[in-house]
């Protein structure tokens, strides 16, 4: 499911960003479930070491705990920048609009299995406020 919102809003919206830097972070969000699963893949591997040296095969002499812990760390920073950015741009509504922005669901679908607490032109309103602020941020 997609959303059904405008790429690309008039420059005179307070919220304008290009719409290929829209579409760049728009599949930046969508890639929240994998970082999620890898952070907790890797997370179970810093704890049995025996897996951790197969999981990091490589032909240069490394550290296999500090890999991993780098590793782990590039995932959970993305997942810190796309939910500091939901809770700045709206705190009441960010885990709705996590939701939306990382699995791609409309406000319909977040209003009727979810019960989202706003209406639909307050959530594309904050849905576009989320993207410039993460725009910001990822500058």
């Amino acid at each position: 499911m997609s959303t059904v919102i405008r790429p690309e809003l008039s420059k005179s919206s307070k919220y304008w960003i290009d719409r290929h830097r829209y579409y760049e972070l728009k599949h930046f969000c969508l890639q929240y479930p994998i970082w999620k699963k890898a952070a907790q893949m890797l997370d179970a591997l810093s704890k049995s070491p025996s897996l951790l040296e197969e999981y990091i095969k490589s032909g240069r002499i490394s550290d296999p705990t500090v890999d991993c812990a780098e590793a782990r760390s590039f995932y959970l920073d993305r997942i810190d920048l796309l939910e500091r950015t939901a809770e700045n741009a709206a705190p009441e509504i960010a885990k709705y609009l996590v939701t939306g922005v990382t699995s791609g669901v409309s406000y319909d679908f977040l209003k009727s299995r979810l019960d989202i607490p706003c209406c639909k032109e307050t959530y594309y309103d904050l849905y576009r406020r989320f993207f410039w602020l993460l725009d910001r941020e990822r500058k």
